[in-house]
């Protein structure tokens, strides 16, 4: 079971430029349980987004974001409603956030953060991975987690290895980089890479431990349990 946790506010409100329409998303798995997700997100999140001035197009609750199929299925079902709005805005860990970024050509950014993975990564088999950062990145990065995209955990941009798309230590493995820059330029939001954002915080990841946390994310996975 992934475990989450909303957002402050006024971080989510911050993604939003003046008026944009918003379809929120949440998932009815994981997340419902930690209060992230489910009808209770929806019944958060739905008044704070229209008093900030960004009407929703329409709202979903879907048993397991982290399921690909079933996302694209029940979206097509709301095609009008997602195609009417500017961004789409879920609630669920990173996992369901990657998923959702994939089947749609169109911003998709985080409510929540996952702090601790409980052994498990969702329900549903899938590629997309989550460092269970404690801060999620995915607002900046198109949908694409830095951490997990690139075998290195790169936060601000290629190393100088990358050359022609390819990871240097990959040979035939797309570059994560390349692969959010790709996604950013398709999206009309290459800005985001001029952003600053201050160093994430490695304490967040709760369940890093604690004596392990500053090693880079690709490696933990390399390093034996305490």
């Amino acid at each position: 079971m992934l475990v989450s946790e909303l957002k402050p506010l006024e971080e989510v409100l911050g993604y939003l430029e003046e008026g944009e329409r918003v379809f929120l998303l949440a998932c009815g798995g994981c997340a419902e349980v930690c209060g992230t997700g489910g009808e209770e997100a929806v019944l958060s999140l739905r008044p704070a987004l229209e008093d900030a001035g960004h009407p929703l197009t329409g709202t979903l609750v879907l048993p397991f974001l982290c399921n690909k199929a079933l996302v694209g299925l029940r979206l097509s079902r709301r095609r009008d409603q997602v195609e009417a709005a500017d961004v789409v805005i879920v609630s669920s860990c990173g996992v369901g956030v990657q998923a959702v970024a994939q089947v749609l050509d169109k911003p998709v950014y985080p409510a929540a953060n996952t702090v601790t993975m409980g052994g498990l990564q969702g329900v549903w088999p899938s590629e997309e991975r989550c460092a269970r950062c404690g801060d999620c990145l995915l607002y900046y990065t198109g949908g694409i987690c830095p951490h997990t995209a690139c075998p290195k955990g790169l936060l601000h941009g290629p190393c100088g290895g990358s050359q022609n798309g390819e990871c240097e230590l990959e040979p035939g493995r797309p570059c994560g980089w390349q692969r959010i820059y790709d996604r950013l330029e398709a999206l009309g939001r290459l800005d985001l890479l001029t952003r600053y954002r201050p160093p994430q915080d490695s304490q967040k990841g709760l369940d890093v431990p604690l004596s392990r946390r500053k090693a880079p994310f690709w490696a933990l996975e390399y390093l034996e349990e305490e």
